[in-house]
């Protein structure tokens, strides 16, 4: 055995026939038939493979037929045997291919009684909605037993996604001249106005999780990185008992210089994010589909060149809808949704850009429209009627950006530094930021982040 290279489930096709391999998996469902066979299927990531031990086999007792039997569910062995193409098609694995076992081992075994079954985990959410006589399990169980919840094929579709979106976000921008920056997470004070913070002592003097990495990317700026970009921790202690908040997630935030006009921000979400929808369409065709056999969802509609409008234009859109909302207020969530099914049915796209939003609704930071300083150059991003990325144009001038910060309530002191950068001379700049689990969330038409969060942090959950 120690000779035998491994041989991963998903690889085992009609080409082995007659080979002798070596396998690794869990025991993902047994079945004994009398006391001469039984039949086990092994799975090793989102695949399977059914291997058969019969004691008329040379070299397997009945003793061994036994053994294999009173496996555990779950419990992860070694198989060596020999590939056999069955002469009736194989129903309930992903391999077409037979393993006739010649040994087997049991590396860990699993408890008896698991908290989840996997295949209830794994049923499509069409079979439970046809009413049929399924055990569903719930979104808290699966939370509390997340271990054996990510063993189901949708779990490692999503995840594997998400690891491809962080690979494409990075691989964009660093080819785009971008600097991979880490900025802390331990602050003297609120990095974004309007947003709960949690407190802490830090050797005795208040301090907060960060927010955002807001102020010190532009403090990056500031130091002539001219792009940076970061993927890290996000914290908000905000009680948003929703289906897409989270009390810690994972931020992709930009930052940039701007030549001439905030317009070339947008240029970047346009190019970037079609980039990573392009991207994932290609290389994540099996991970789609895994994903989408549980929770059947359609292919995201975007175009190309990405369509924008401004927040006004949406507002009269939603107004010739005879949905009235404050023009110079926030959208909420009705509105959003509304905004994106008038986009779709106008324009054929799910993925736009709303900008020009009214200046009272943005973070202090937020850079006045130079024509009506009643709105701002700033953008939101939407994906299926739901935000998914804030942008904009900062603040530059130092007076204005003091003057704003304290009219939103925040303390000068604890940002002096930041302040202070921008008396040192800084040029044009803006930037943005999106939350990861909420892209892929959107992207595959999840109902709930908590399924696109490896370890969900919400108001009411911080374990496991």
């Amino acid at each position: 055995m120690v000779s035998m290279e491994f041989t991963q489930v998903g690889s085992l096709t009609k080409e082995l026939k007659d080979k002798e391999v070596l396998i690794r998996g869990r025991a993902h469902s047994i079945r004994a038939v009398g006391k001469k066979m039984a039949f086990l299927f092994v799975r090793e990531g989102g695949f399977t493979v059914q291997c058969l031990a019969s004691s008329e086999t040379e070299g397997v007792t009945s003793e061994m037929v036994k053994f294999i039997a009173k496996l555990n569910r779950e419990s992860v062995v070694d198989v060596i045997g020999i590939v056999s193409i069955p002469k009736n098609p194989i129903k309930g694995t992903t391999q077409e291919v037979e393993i006739q076992v010649r040994k087997l081992y049991c590396l860990n075994k699993a408890i008896p009684n698991l908290p989840i079954n996997i295949e209830d985990a794994a049923r499509s959410t069409t079979d439970l909605q046809a009413g049929q006589q399924f055990s569903r399990v719930n979104q808290d169980t699966r939370l509390d037993f997340r271990v054996l919840d990510l063993r189901t094929p949708a779990n490692h579709g999503i995840f594997r996604i998400q690891s491809q979106v962080g690979i494409i976000f990075r691989q964009f921008l660093v080819s785009d001249d971008f600097v991979e920056i880490h900025t802390p997470k331990l602050l003297a004070g609120a990095s974004v106005g309007g947003s709960a913070v949690f407190k802490l002592d830090y050797k005795g003097q208040p301090a907060c999780l960060a927010q955002s990495p807001q102020l010190h990317k532009q403090m990056a700026i500031c130091g002539d990185l001219k792009r940076v970009f970061e993927v890290g921790p996000v914290f908000r202690a905000e009680d948003s008992y929703t289906h897409r908040h989270l009390c810690e997630f994972t931020g992709l935030d930009v930052e940039m210089e701007i030549k001439k006009h905030y317009s070339e921000l947008m240029d970047m979400v346009d190019r970037l994010f079609v980039t990573i929808f392009d991207s994932l369409n290609e290389r994540c065709k099996k991970e789609l589909e895994a994903v989408g056999k549980q929770y059947p969802f359609e292919p995201l509609k975007y175009k190309p060149s990405t369509l924008r409008l401004t927040f006004e234009e949406g507002v009269q859109m939603l107004k010739d809808a005879g949905v009235e909302v404050d023009p110079l207020g926030d959208l909420n969530t009705e509105a959003e949704r509304k905004l994106g099914q008038l986009v779709l049915e106008k324009y054929d796209t799910e993925f736009y850009i709303l900008h020009r939003y009214p200046l009272a609704v943005r973070p202090f930071y937020t850079m006045p429209c130079y024509d009506n300083p009643l709105y701002s150059n700033s953008f939101d991003v939407f994906i299926r009627g739901e935000e998914i990325i804030s942008g904009a144009q900062r603040v530059h001038e130092p007076e204005l950006l003091a003057e704003r910060a304290k009219a939103c309530g925040i303390d000068l002191k604890t940002i002096s530094s930041y302040l202070d950068s921008f008396r040192y001379g800084v040029p044009l700049h803006g930037g943005f930021g999106a939350g990861l689990e909420r892209v892929v969330m959107l992207f595959c038409g999840l109902g709930n982040i908590r399924k696109t969060s490896l370890f969900p942090r919400d108001p009411r959950r911080i374990v496991p």
